[in-house]
């Protein structure tokens, strides 16, 4: 059982590390820092945003229109850490 907990704590860093890298990106394609016309750059926008946007969309529709200022990844990414910091202090000591 610990073994599934501790996988499941390494699916939450990773998608961590996602939503980082889906913020970077998307600040990188307004900036036209990087052409999203290069296949590369879409395929892994397109990933992404496949990735991170069903999770993301309700935690727009709640949180306050903030102008061009997007939170929603910072709010989920702190969930995400609450979640972890839960598991680890109060279910995966007790599971043997």
């Amino acid at each position: 059982m610990r073994s599934i907990l501790y996988i499941i704590l390494l699916v939450l860093d990773i998608y961590i590390w996602l939503l980082i890298v889906a913020a970077i990106l998307s600040w990188l394609v307004a900036f036209n820092v990087v052409n999203s016309r290069n296949q590369f750059v879409a395929m892994v926008g397109d990933f992404l945003y496949r990735i991170t946007e069903p999770v993301l969309r309700p935690i727009r529709n709640v949180l306050p229109n903030l102008g061009g200022i997007d939170v929603s990844p910072v709010v989920l990414i702190l969930i995400i850490i609450l979640i972890k910091d839960i598991i680890g202090r109060y279910i995966y000591p007790y599971v043997f």
